[in-house]
Order: structure tokens, then sequence, then C-alpha cells
């Protein structure tokens, strides 16, 4: 069995996340159907993370094993005449077969997007937030500021998947204007479910005056999530840089 990674991109618009469900259209599914009709059994994808629905992923790994003797460089040609148009496959290499797309992921960025001006731009829908009201990057970017390093995040995270601890590190927290554009860009070890939208709507509550960014800290040390900021919408949330090391295999995707 060869072990195989796999490079694409995707609009989460009409998908419900990555994962496989039962009663919803997943990102996951899609996938594993086409590489079923390319290898000839069937296929279950490992994939970087569990983005939520209307996520998208700029950058995304998965994995999967198959005795099927394709040529790995075919591989992408061969999904994409199976995918539809809001996921396409670029790469395809053989690993490894400790590798696991998730288990040797060592860090992850998501980049959050929020179209801030009067008027919206129709071109942004599905991709930012639209927020009419101007936000002050500098006051958004101290209260990021307050998260970078390493602390219990159960104050931004919603109800969902249990884990063994809410302790992650924030290697970075940036926010960039470009025009009416706001990026906030998250590195971390790890994401809870809700984590990067949570602590963008952090960010927000602190450039709109109904906390400071000094108060952050208080907060995650509480770890209660109605003292932090709202879930912001999925839509302006993005994989975007993700970077691998287990021993043998080490890579950065952007």
């Amino acid at each position: 069995m060869r072990n195989i990674a796999l490079f694409l991109r995707y609009d989460g618009s009409a998908y419900h996340g990555w994962q496989v469900q039962r009663n919803a259209r997943t990102v996951a599914q899609t996938l594993e159907e086409a590489a079923a009709k390319v290898c000839g059994h069937p296929i279950h994808m490992t994939g970087c993370g569990r983005t939520d629905a209307g996520v998208h992923a700029r950058v995304y790994v998965a994995n999967f094993r198959t005795d099927s003797r394709i040529p790995t460089e075919r591989i992408p040609y061969a999904l994409n005449t199976h995918l539809p148009m809001d996921i396409a496959v670029y790469d395809a290499r053989e690993v490894p077969e400790r590798f696991n797309a998730i288990g040797s992921c060592v860090k992850k960025e998501y980049t959050y997007q929020i179209y801030n001006s009067p008027m919206r731009d129709p071109f942004y829908v599905n991709r930012a937030w639209f927020y009419p009201k101007h936000l002050d990057e500098t006051i958004l970017q101290a209260a990021a500021d307050q998260f970078v390093g390493t602390h219990d995040f159960a104050a931004v995270r919603s109800v969902g998947t249990e884990v063994k601890s809410t302790v992650r590190t924030v290697h970075h927290f940036q926010v960039e204007r470009r025009g009416d554009l706001l990026l906030f860009r998250i590195c971390a070890n790890g994401f809870l479910y809700n984590m990067a939208r949570a602590m963008t709507g952090t960010a927000v509550y602190a450039a709109e005056g109904k906390l400071r960014p000094q108060d952050i800290p208080r907060i995650l040390a509480e770890g209660r999530r109605t003292a932090a900021g709202p879930t912001v919408p999925a839509a302006g949330l993005a994989m975007t840089q993700l970077w691998y090391d287990d021993g043998e295999v080490a890579f950065h995707v952007e």
C-alpha cells in the first residue's frame, strides 16, 4: 500500500466542512468519492484539520492509502476530472508510511478577512465578513497581541469535539489593512473548535470599545466563553499555511 499526500484548494461555500457526515455534503466525502473512482477501491481521506461549514482552504493537505499503481504525478489530473470546480488538487506526493496529514502537522495558519467599508462589494460575498463601521487596525493589533503565546484558550472556543486539553500555542496573530480589506492571520500549533473566529471576534469587540485589549489575558485566565467576543461568520475564514515535520518529512505549504 502506498501512502499518498494530496495538496488541494477549495471553496467551502457549498460544503458542510471537511469531515464526512451522514446527512450533509462535505469536502472529504467528495474527495473520497473521486479517489475511489480513480483508484478502483474505497478510499479513506485523513485531512489536516476539520474546517467548519463555509470555511475555505487556499492550502490543504490530505493523505490516503492505495494499492493502485497509477503514477503519483498523474493523480491530480485524474482526481480533478471527477471533482467539482470548487475543489482542485494541484499536487500529490508519495510519503512514508507513518506520515499523517493531521498528526504530522506542527503549525497551521488561518486568515480571516473583513471587508471594512460603508458600501459592500459583491466580489467579497462568501470571502469576507462585510462590516460597515470603521475598525481601527491599531486597536485590533493590540488585542491580537494578547493572544500570542501558550495559553488555555477555552474562553475562545465553541462546544464541539471533545479534546484532552484546551491549551494551545499561538505563534503569531497579525492584523493588516489593505484598503478596505482587513486580514487577520493566526498561526498556532493547533486550533480548538471556532477558536480562530472567536479570537477575531474578540479583537473586533476591542475595536468597538466593548472591552480593552488588556482585558484579554484575564478573559483567557477565567476561561468563560461569554466574556470574550462573538464567533464571527465562517465565510471570511480560510486555511492559508501549513508546516510539517514528523522526523521523516518536513515541508511548508503556502
